[in-house]
């Protein structure tokens, strides 16, 4: 029988050490976390843009708010204007 080893097993130990996540929880939280992060930014832009909108935001509102998230993101995003962000939504 071959145990693999979770890629971030440290993290996890880390979790179920630190919190009261169990194995399974502590690895699902990293999973979610890492795909989180793994985003593009055309992924991010859409997905806030849509977040956004749900709460009844107007696009007027909605760009510039999502231009200044950005260049918060992990990896930084390069620098695009609102109608460089308008195009990645609505093509």
């Amino acid at each position: 029988m071959s145990l693999t080893r979770h890629p971030y097993e440290d993290l996890v130990v880390h979790l179920t050490r630190t919190s009261n996540l169990g194995p399974g929880e502590a690895a699902r939280v990293v999973a979610d976390v890492l795909s989180y992060f793994s985003e593009t930014s055309e992924q991010f832009v859409r997905r806030r843009h849509g977040e956004l909108k749900a709460r009844g935001l107007t696009n007027d509102r909605i760009f510039p708010r999502i231009a200044t998230e950005l260049p918060a993101r992990r990896v930084a995003a390069p620098d695009l204007s609102l109608r460089q962000l308008r195009r990645i939504v609505y093509g």
